[in-house]
């Protein structure tokens, strides 16, 4: 039986370690040349609230892909974060979602209510 040849070309090892080529004008410090001056935003989000002080406090998601069971996420800023899976809950998650509208304590406020 023959040893089949070898796979990998080995390379002779040095007694010396041979250091990798260094740029010879390279500055350690500093800016970069040609580097912007001014900063631009581009990895910032933008503000979620509207010129009319609005702002979105609450989601609903519906996946319904083509054969598939629907699904549906409700979540709000307040708290709240429900899952529906099948027909029947999807649509029972979207007539809750509407009706957290009405009593989710971020949409309305407190202030000027009558205690209990």
């Amino acid at each position: 039986m023959t040893n089949p040849p070898p796979t990998k070309s080995l390379t002779a090892a040095t007694s010396q370690p041979i250091a990798a080529p260094q740029p010879a004008d390279a500055t350690a410090v500093g800016e970069p040349k040609g580097a912007a001056r001014k900063g631009v935003r581009t990895a910032l989000r933008p503000d979620p609230q509207r010129e009319d002080n609005r702002r979105i406090t609450g989601w609903l998601h519906i996946r319904a892909p083509y054969g598939a069971q629907p699904s549906a996420l409700s979540t709000c800023e307040c708290g709240r974060h429900l899952r529906a899976f099948g027909q029947r809950r999807v649509l029972a998650l979207t007539e809750d979602h509407a009706a957290h509208r009405d009593t989710c304590p971020l949409r309305n406020s407190q202030e000027g209510r009558p205690a209990a």
